[in-house]
């Protein structure tokens, strides 16, 4: 998966294409905890971030790397979103479009300049706490993120923006509620994660940082609205499963 995800990044960049990787192979990519016993895990397919305006070019390289296009799903998805099959070795490929859609809606398309081969850290770290529904992969990416990096005020490079990602929950309710949900959980489900006293306090620390920014960060008009529902009104979708690699060409009847 690791070499694959690399022959894709440097076809991308053979084509001048703005495709950058997310999900827990681009938590690998830039954390060494990654790979601890307490936080590594298996990946079970390919995440990327991509322009709308280039979806056309993104087809047309899926197919010249060998990829079969889930082609119902690309049909009626295809300006937000397009999937791409490996048969042959049951893998698959997500490319979301200028906009990352599942739980909570996070507008990434211009974000996407600012790091390569990966979006940004800051946003790699929301695409995992936006999860209601989140498991221990999620957890695992986290902690790896949080125990690897420090939190800042900018996008500097190996450094989680958590101004940018204040501004992010001061904005909208909903994902203020999720983050924070999580955050809290995986705050109390630390302990059971063998790293050591020292790394334990560093990702304690640093959760309990970004905490604090999401609450004391000012709110705006819209987010003080949706506060006043609270949960009485669901803040959040959930998406539908999906099987990870299905062959759903769309075959034309020869006339």
């Amino acid at each position: 998966m690791i070499e694959e995800t690399q022959r894709i990044i440097d076809a991308a960049d053979k084509h001048d294409m703005v495709l950058r990787l997310f999900g827990g192979l681009a938590v690998r990519f830039h954390c060494p905890s990654a790979t601890h016993r307490s936080l590594g895990r298996k990946y079970v397919d390919i995440d990327f971030m991509g322009l709308l305006k280039q979806s056309r070019d993104i087809k047309k390289l899926f197919v010249e790397l060998g990829y079969v296009p889930r082609g119902i799903f690309n049909a009626m998805s295809g300006d937000k979103r397009l999937i791409f099959n490996d048969m042959k070795h049951a893998r698959r490929v997500d490319i979301f479009l200028d906009v990352f859609e599942m739980c909570h809606i996070l507008k990434l398309k211009d974000r996407l300049l600012i790091d390569k081969p990966t979006i940004p850290l800051a946003d790699l770290l929301a695409t995992k706490l936006q999860v209601v529904e989140i498991t221990e992969r999620e957890y695992r990416d986290i902690i790896a993120l949080v125990r690897d990096h420090e939190v800042g005020d900018s996008d500097a490079a190996e450094t989680i923006n958590g101004a940018y990602l204040a501004r992010v929950c001061g904005d909208d309710w909903g994902i203020y509620k999720t983050f924070s949900i999580n955050i809290a959980n995986i705050l109390s489900a630390l302990p059971q994660y063998d790293l050591g006293v020292e790394s334990l306090d560093t990702v304690r620390k640093r959760l309990l940082d970004l905490q604090n920014r999401f609450e004391t960060i000012p709110k705006t008009t819209r987010w003080k609205l949706r506060a006043r529902l609270g949960e009485k009104v669901k803040w959040y979708e959930l998406p539908e499963q999906d099987k990870e690699v299905v062959d759903s060409r769309i075959v034309t009847k020869p006339s």
